[in-house]
């Protein structure tokens, strides 16, 4: 190391000034050779850092690189997979679509071959309808020239017996015209009962199998319940005190209860029954659960009764409106005004030979669209004109007239259709019928009413009915007496066989089935039957 000398030493020499430079160019080449050592120590020591992070950034890219082509292969493995899945899928859909096209194109075969059948039936049927059209034409025909004949024989006649009757008889023109006029009728009345029977056979013929069909098809597919519960008109009473409660101290109770409800009770000598009578039903059945509500609360005197009679009479009216909109549900009737809907309410405490009128009205709507289902009318239309055929009944006790005229225009005020009015009005024959739904309701309500278990009578009037039965058919000339069976459903009459022949026979059960429909009143139907029967009996001694 050198020392520069102070500025107020000596001056400095050459060779000193030489040797101090060349110390400083040695000091700066060896720092320049320190710094070049260090720097390439750096350098050398970076590079190899250098190198490595390249190796590791390689071995690092390889991995990533291997990794990278792993998922790649994964993913197109999963897609793959994925594809394939839905690709099975389209296929098992195409597959299901080609089953159902299959199926439904079986489906379509199976009604072709139906529809092929129906047609092949319907144009036999049609065949058949010709043919029989045919004979009936050809029939009539026959039947025109054998009266013509009978007709030209009896003219020709006419004079000769005139004159053989007042020849051999002596009698006078008038008696012999008397005689001559018994004798055609005789004649004529037995050509008509021949007529009646060929008819008869021939409709008969024609109209039971269809008829049959029909009806049995309509009752099979409906099915009711027997006899409905009557409205219960007579109260148990508990006790003989009880009894004199209910009367109260002078009949007071029995008047104000009578005054509320409208309705008769009848107190008699029976012991613990009370008897509640009124024509109206619905106040029949207010006055019974009243008094039954007053006997099991005990507490009974005037202004508790009418408390009693009005909170049953608001009850009542909702339980009307309530089973007149169940009823409505149950048939399937729509568009029905509320007022018509409660008048059908009120059915259910109207009865008919015990069956209950609201449940009759549902039954005859069912087996109205049934039998119009079958026959290709409306059942819809059908159904709703038997559901309404009763609702006079509801009615009846108020207004005068019949039931089916005061159901008709009942209906009338609400705007229902024609072909309901006519069948309401119409299913008892008071007025023609001008559609055909009209039989086809009297058809129903004669089935509901007649099917096993559906009405029931009294002992009296079943009796006076049967003795009525029997009375039309004995009081025909040449019948020798009748009996009533089946209940009343069937009368088997027994004629003369010296005075009635069998053509007469057809003609008597004809007129006694006609008074029968005419002058009695009776459920379903009732079976004539005429027998003649010839005995010849003799003894060998």
């Amino acid at each position: 190391m050198y020392v520069l000398a102070q500025p107020t030493a000596a001056p400095i020499g050459l060779s000193d000034l030489l040797f101090g430079i060349s110390g400083l160019v040695g000091g700066a080449v060896g720092a320049w050779l320190t710094l070049w050592f260090l720097s390439n120590q750096s350098i050398g020591k970076a590079q190899k850092e250098a190198q490595d992070i390249i190796d590791r950034a390689k071995s690092e890219g390889e991995t990533l690189r291997k990794q990278l082509e792993l998922d790649s292969r994964n993913e197109q493995a999963a897609r793959r997979e994925t594809f394939e899945k839905e690709v099975e899928s389209s296929r098992n859909e195409q597959k299901e679509v080609e089953r159902r096209l299959t199926k439904r194109e079986d489906n379509l075969d199976r009604k072709l071959d139906t529809l092929t059948t129906k047609e092949k039936y319907l144009v036999d049927l049609d065949n058949k309808i010709k043919s029989r059209e045919g004979q009936v034409n050809k029939r009539e025909g026959e039947l025109t020239d054998l009266i013509a004949k009978h007709e030209k024989v009896l003219d020709e006649t006419e004079a000769e017996k005139k004159q053989v009757l007042l020849r051999i008889s002596g009698m006078s023109e008038d008696e012999a015209r008397k005689e001559a006029l018994k004798a055609v009728e005789r004649e004529c009345q037995h050509e008509a009962g021949q007529i009646v029977q060929r008819i008869t056979d021939r409709a008969e013929e024609e109209a039971k199998e269809n008829s049959q069909k029909i009806t049995l098809m309509a009752i099979q597919r409906y099915a009711s319940e027997h006899v409905s519960d009557s409205t219960v008109s007579a109260i148990a009473i508990p006790s003989d005190d009880m009894k004199g409660r209910v009367i109260g101290r002078e009949g007071r109770n029995i008047r104000a209860f009578e005054k509320a409800t409208g309705v008769d009770v009848i107190v008699d000598d029976t012991p613990g029954v009370v008897v509640v009578s009124c024509f109206d039903p619905v106040r029949r059945a207010i006055a019974a659960e009243a008094l039954q509500k007053l006997l099991d609360d005990g507490r009974i005197h005037p202004a508790r009764i009418e408390e009693i009679v009005e909170q049953i009479t608001k009850e009542t009216q909702q339980r009307i409106i309530k089973l007149g909109k169940d009823a409505c549900i149950e048939a399937n009737i729509q568009g029905l005004h509320p007022r018509i809907a409660e008048m059908m309410g009120r059915l259910h405490y109207r009865m008919s030979y015990g069956q209950n009128i609201l449940r009759h009205s549902i039954e005859v709507s069912y087996l109205c669209q049934t039998i119009a289902d079958e026959l290709g009318l409306d059942g819809e239309m059908a159904r709703r004109c038997g559901f309404l055929h009763d609702i006079g009944k509801a009615m009846d006790h108020e207004i005068e007239g019949g039931h089916p005229a005061i159901g008709m225009d009942f209906c009338k005020k609400f705007g229902e259709k024609e072909a309901v009015l006519n069948a309401i009005g119409g299913h008892h024959n008071d007025i023609p019928s001008t559609t055909p739904y009209t039989p086809i309701v009297m058809a129903a309500d004669a089935i509901s009413g007649a099917r096993p278990g559906a009405r029931r009578e009294t002992l009296e009037k079943y009796v006076k009915r049967l003795e009525q039965l029997e009375g039309i058919a004995t009081s025909h000339k040449g019948v020798n007496t009748a009996y009533a069976i089946q209940a009343g459903r069937e009368v088997r009459v027994i004629v003369d066989p010296d005075n009635i022949d069998d053509s007469t026979c057809a003609y008597i059960a004809r007129d006694i089935a006609k008074r029968v429909s005419e002058e009695m009143t009776f459920p379903g139907e009732i079976k004539v039957t005429v027998m003649r029967e010839m005995r010849t009996v003799e003894f060998a001694r």
